[in-house]
């Protein structure tokens, strides 16, 4: 599951945040949350296809999830430090 969601931050992410980028300045990022619930809802639908056990049940569970993920990932670059 979690190849597959990272092919969707790699290959979807990207297009869909050039796409947004109005929205992401005038919510100054906090639409981030937004794209991360799609990304989540993405990888739900293309998990069904796949008959992979995964699910996510709505578009408010998808934004906690989005929120739980940009913490993290906030969280994980704060303590990691770069390799320059």
């Amino acid at each position: 599951m979690a190849l597959v969601f990272g092919l969707v931050n790699l290959l979807v992410k990207p297009v869909v945040a050039l796409l947004t980028l109005p929205l992401f300045i005038l919510t100054l990022g906090l639409f981030t949350l937004v794209v991360n619930a799609l990304m989540l809802l993405l990888t739900s639908w293309l998990a069904d296809q796949l008959d992979l056990s995964f699910h996510v049940e709505g578009f408010w569970t998808a934004v906690l999830g989005g929120l739980i993920i940009s913490v993290v990932s906030w969280a994980l670059n704060a303590f990691l430090p770069d390799k320059d």
